[in-house]
């Protein structure tokens, strides 16, 4: 609804095109090439056509920006794809789109790391603060991080990183939109602080 709003023909893709991350991370390299390979024989032919492919998991985005082109970098596909995957925010400023008003409301954005260290988060925090929101923005990681903080003798340091900056701004600013575009940042601040949070485009389609 939103990208409709902003002058696009969102369509969603009905073939798989998985992006090999779980077996990235598990160091399963030559399953995720397989995986990415398949996902290049979908998302190929869109870059081809000029056809923008919008990421919603910033984790699943970032691997086309960054994972892909180390893993099957020798297919041409791959870069063509990289260039065509972009995220949210990305494609309502390229629409020139204006923002409903979020004036009057604190947002506590926690930028998935891989959004904020390979995508980048200012396209999100200039979307943001045009819509009037007073914006505080987490500077660190959730503590989650994809598997490990499900992974058995994690616990604790997952907590701790949470408590770094995540767990404190949400405690300082209580009532605030609490910002998580990441399943892994979602489910942390759902498990130890025991509020929901809310993607950017659910934020925006309810402005």
């Amino acid at each position: 609804a939103v990208l409709a709003n902003a002058g696009y023909a969102p369509e969603v893709l009905t073939d798989e095109a998985c992006c090999g991350l779980t077996w990235i991370t598990t160091g399963q390299l030559d399953t995720a090439r397989r995986r990415l390979r398949a996902a290049l024989d979908v998302l190929g032919p869109l870059a081809e056509a000029g056809i923008p492919v919008v990421g919603v998991e910033p984790s699943c985005t970032a691997v086309w920006h960054s994972d892909a082109l180390d893993l099957v970098g020798d297919d041409p596909r791959t870069e063509a794809v990289a260039r065509n995957v972009h995220t949210l925010a990305e494609m309502l400023q390229a629409a020139r789109w204006t923002p409903p008003s979020l004036a009057g409301h604190v947002v506590v954005a926690q930028p998935h790391c891989h959004h904020a260290s390979v995508l980048g988060f200012g396209p999100d925090a200039e979307l943001l603060r045009a819509a009037g929101a007073e914006l505080r923005v987490v500077g660190g990681c959730c503590g989650y991080a994809g598997n490990f903080g499900v992974e058995e003798g994690h616990y604790e340091t997952s907590v701790a990183v949470a408590e770094h900056q995540l767990l404190p701004a949400i405690r300082n600013h209580p009532g605030a939109v609490i910002l998580t575009d990441g399943f892994s940042c979602k489910t942390q601040v759902a498990d130890l602080a025991g509020v929901s949070s809310m993607h950017l485009v659910e934020l925006l389609a309810r402005g």
